[in-house]
């Protein structure tokens, strides 16, 4: 598993961000404190607090790692 910091702030950032996650096979989990979601659910994402950055925990390895970071580029934060 990886986590990194993301940063969903406008409707449509959040809907680009489902879409191109959503292409990759692997489980992935936004965590804002104790409150947890799954990545790939818009509803999910809209009932966190989306003016502050996310955990993304990205349950995958190897090359599918890859192409889950490589996804979720746009949206990380340091």
């Amino acid at each position: 598993m990886k986590t990194v910091k993301v940063l969903l702030n406008s409707i449509e950032t959040v809907k680009q961000f489902v879409a191109d996650i959503s292409r990759i096979d692997c489980d992935m989990d936004l965590m804002s404190g104790k409150y947890k979601v799954d990545a790939k659910s818009i509803l999910g994402i809209f009932s966190m607090n989306l003016s502050d950055t996310l955990d993304l925990n990205i349950h995958a390895d190897g090359p599918l790692l890859n192409n889950a970071m490589t996804a979720v580029m746009p949206y990380r934060v340091a």
